[in-house]
């Protein structure tokens, strides 16, 4: 699984990655939140869709991103 960069408005087309919840080798379960993003109106923390582990991180805190770029791989919890 990859996570990606959601679209959470109609208008979004990128946004910064504020900072990681969760590092490398962490564990986390579906609705937990694993990041923020800062879009022009607010700082929104997304909640990781289903459970897993985080893997590489493909975009550092400070970087923007578009919707749908690749943020982090993942594996499948064990």
């Amino acid at each position: 699984m990859n996570i990606i960069m959601p679209k959470l408005s109609d208008d979004m087309e990128k946004a910064v990655l504020c900072a990681w919840l969760k590092d490398p080798g962490d564990a986390f379960k579906k609705g937990e939140p694993i990041f923020e993003i800062e879009t022009e109106k607010v700082v929104s923390q997304v909640e990781a869709t289903e459970d897993g582990i985080m893997g590489r991180q493909l975009v550092e805190e400070g970087d923007e991103a578009a919707v749908g770029a690749v943020l982090a791989e993942t594996e499948q919890k064990r």
